[in-house]
């Protein structure tokens, strides 16, 4: 189950754009710095923001699933 914790975001003005501010303590739990990326997805229970981009895990995902269901078939492969 998910976390409860709520955090504000203000939003402020960059040139034409709105921008949204995060605090220390988040880009900390997120492990980012300014300048790198996030990614916001929507979902059931509205939106989620996180560091890595969703298309990419799940990617990898099916991925891992090929090569336990196809193992021989890629240790063959490899030689």
């Amino acid at each position: 189950m998910l976390s409860r914790i709520f955090k504000p975001l203000k939003l402020i003005k960059i040139g034409n754009s709105v921008g949204v501010v995060l605090s220390k303590d988040v880009l900390s739990k997120l492990r980012v710095s300014q300048g790198e990326t996030l990614y916001l997805s929507e979902t059931p229970n509205g939106y989620m923001l996180t560091a890595t981009n969703p298309e990419f895990v799940d990617a990898m995902s099916k991925a891992e699933e090929i090569m336990r269901e196809d193992r021989d078939i890629l240790a063959v492969l490899a030689k």
